[in-house]
């Protein structure tokens, strides 16, 4: 028989003394909560991080291709790729696809009133995967007229309140340029991104109009947007992606073009492990407290074991074993509890957001087996290896001082 197992046993199940239990309980509820936000930090922000990264990434994909210049305008300078340089890119086993697009300015004029905005050109092989999911009203541009797609145009649904617009109206565009050009568009979709930078400007229409307001072939184009399979091999396919550019080609990632949004989204990371440096330290303290008051409580217990023969190994394992009954019941509560309230919000999104600061309009949640093994392995080892320390006490417990000890 294991006797400091059988003990151990006996202390956790069967004790009456009821200050003890009311430490004990306040122990597991501080590992039950410690772990719960744990999870939920690290799912919340995950859920953040991944949340606003596909926002930025499905409208301007991850990196981009455009021509070599000083031009910093939103208006594109054109170019026209060697093909063989754009199948090699696309051949890169990092990249998913590309697609081209152009940009320029404009204001719209509707409603006796006017809003400057940049038309986004695309063209009949963009991938419309992402902006489905972003439609508030209406539809995608259909490129099976040529002429017709022309005149068709998506907006955010922020231009659309600002201008009282809607699906199916129609209004004049005006571009500055010489001589000044206009366009009458019809709306046949309305998005709403979340991210303020692009809702405020952009809107979206046909790459060919762009082409013909600029005297444009019809193979130049103000750029390529590439999309990866795997966002976490950004920065390895930017690098081959520059490295085999024409000499009047540069590239640049959307970490370049959003800085202030991922520099953002890094800052959540360190958030991140201030709460998880502070909860683990309350269940650490807890848990040191409960045992020490076991072990004071536990004193007569001790010295008439030490006078039995057992040493101080066998006894500070009675109260190991206690312990690390007690972080498992809070890592089980815990896990209840944080995996539960994640799942909760993942299906119902019940918290929102103010999306104007946050770029999305509820708590986006992020539940991942790993960082879930991680942080009830990761706790239960640092609480383990922490209670050594305090059952150091037995050492010092004179027998013939516990017996009389009252």
């Amino acid at each position: 028989m294991n006797l400091p197992f059988f003990i151990a046993q006996r202390i956790t199940f069967n004790s009456k003394r009821t200050f003890s239990k009311l430490i004990v309980r306040i122990a597991i509820l501080g590992i039950m909560l410690g772990l719960a936000v744990m999870i939920l930090a690290v799912a919340i922000v995950k859920g953040f991080k991944s949340e606003i990264r596909e926002k930025v990434r499905g409208f301007a994909g991850d990196i981009q291709v455009v021509k070599y210049d000083l031009n910093t305008s939103y208006e594109n300078s054109p170019f026209s790729i060697n093909p063989a340089t754009l199948k090699s890119i696309k051949s890169y086993p990092e990249i998913s696809y590309s697609q081209a697009f152009a940009t320029k300015p404009g204001i719209i004029n509707t409603n006796e009133e006017v809003e400057g905005v940049v038309l986004k050109g695309v063209d009949k092989t963009y991938n419309w995967d992402y902006f489905k999911n972003i439609l508030v009203s209406g539809k995608v541009i259909d490129f099976a007229d040529s002429v017709e797609s022309q005149r068709q145009i998506l907006i955010s649904q922020y231009t659309a309140q600002r201008l009282n617009l809607k699906v199916g109206d129609d209004f004049l565009m005006y571009f500055v340029q010489q001589p000044l050009r206009k366009r009458k568009f019809e709306i046949v979709g309305i998005y709403n991104l979340g991210v303020e930078e692009v809702d405020k400007t952009y809107v979206i229409g046909d790459i060919a109009l762009i082409r013909r307001l600029n005297n444009w072939t019809n193979d130049q184009v103000g750029g390529y947007e590439l999309r990866l399979k795997d966002f976490n091999l950004l920065d390895t396919a930017a690098n081959k992606v520059y490295e085999n550019l024409d000499i009047d080609l540069k590239s640049f990632t959307v970490k370049e073009s959003y800085p202030t949004i991922f520099e953002w989204l890094s800052l959540l990371d360190i958030n991140t492990q201030v709460i998880l440096v502070l909860m683990l330290a309350v269940a650490v303290i807890n848990m040191i407290s409960a045992l020490l008051i076991m072990i004071l409580e536990r004193t007569n217990m001790i010295g008439i074991l030490k006078a039995l023969g057992s040493d101080n190994w066998s006894i500070r394992k009675i109260f190991l074993y206690n312990a690390g009954y007690l972080i498992g019941l809070g890592l089980l509560l815990g896990n209840i509890l944080g995996i539960g309230l994640g799942l909760f919000q993942y299906n119902t999104h019940f918290f929102e957001l103010d999306q104007a600061s946050y770029f999305i309009s509820f708590v986006p949640v992020e539940l991942s087996v790993a960082d879930i093994l991680m942080l009830n392995g990761g706790t239960l080892l640092i609480c383990i290896l922490v209670m050594i320390i305090p059952s150091l006490l037995v050492t010092k417990i004179s027998p013939v001082k516990a017996i009389t000890f009252k």
